[in-house]
């Protein structure tokens, strides 16, 4: 082996290990088990008030935002449901982790029929009324909504945000939505259906320079997104990954097992409603 390759080798082992080490802080962030973080989670809890950073917990409403400001804990606005503070620390961490987490997709039924229907203005403050209850009952339970994509909303229920009970948290999430949309009744003021699933996917910071992002991917993401859109209105098509993960009674529950594009193996799934 010639100098310029024992060079080559030990600096493809050392970015190696290097990865390896961002891998292991990610992943003890993302399942809350970072002993500096947990402290200055208690601490800000002491600040009102609601809503808070997911990661470090500062408040992002009065007082305690005034009193945090100068000190760079304002809202993102790259990802709202994160600090700005906790934000740049992350973005200098490359890459991000593979855990196991819970899935929230809601999406809004005939959205192309409602904006045929409506005016322009009249249809965009319908979306931003559902964008509004969705991200409130999500941010209730310690959820973070990853995005809104048209007329669809998706959250991650993180065990180090959520805790252990992220499935619960995200049907519980799914139920509070179709709750405050109307969808528990016979005349909803928008109709939606929703997903909840379970599995182990990449979480972390996708993209480079500026245009990054604080997301997840992975097969289980796709997954929760093509069973959203099998969802009528007023349903939540719970997978028998989650319901197992959240011990949900499905006594009574509707059993569905469905094809989803994209894969080889059909889906099992209980159908579950707002009650």
């Amino acid at each position: 082996m010639t100098n310029e390759d024992a060079a080559r080798q030990n600096a493809a082992v050392a970015t190696e290990g290097h990865l390896h080490s961002h891998e292991e802080e990610w992943r003890d962030a993302l399942m809350g088990e970072v002993r500096g973080l947990q402290r200055t989670r208690s601490l800000m809890k002491h600040l009102p008030s609601e809503p808070r950073c997911k990661l470090c917990a500062a408040p992002f409403g009065r007082p305690g935002s005034v009193i945090l400001r100068p000190f760079g804990f304002g809202s993102s606005k790259i990802n709202r449901r994160l600090c700005r503070g906790c934000l740049r620390h992350v973005l200098k961490i490359p890459g991000g982790a593979e855990i196991e987490l819970s899935f929230l997709f809601a999406d809004v039924r005939g959205s192309t029929a409602l904006a045929e229907q409506t005016s322009a203005p009249e249809f965009s403050k319908l979306m931003a009324r559902f964008y509004g209850v969705a991200a409130k009952v999500v941010d209730t339970r310690d959820g973070i909504v990853d995005k809104f994509v048209g007329d669809e909303v998706v959250a991650l229920f993180i065990p180090g945000f959520a805790g252990e009970d992220h499935a619960s948290d995200a049907i519980a999430a799914a139920r509070a939505l179709m709750q405050e949309t109307g969808n528990d009744g016979e005349e909803p003021w928008v109709p939606v259906g929703a997903a909840v699933h379970t599995g182990r996917a990449f979480v972390g910071v996708v993209g480079e320079g500026d245009a990054h992002d604080f997301t997840a991917l992975g097969d289980p993401v796709n997954t929760t997104a093509r069973l959203a859109s099998e969802a009528a209105a007023g349903e939540i098509l719970v997978t028998a990954d989650a319901a197992d993960a959240a011990e949900l009674d499905t006594a009574g529950l509707e059993s569905r097992t469905l094809d989803v594009r994209g894969r080889d193996e059909r889906v099992s799934a209980w159908v579950a409603h707002a009650a």
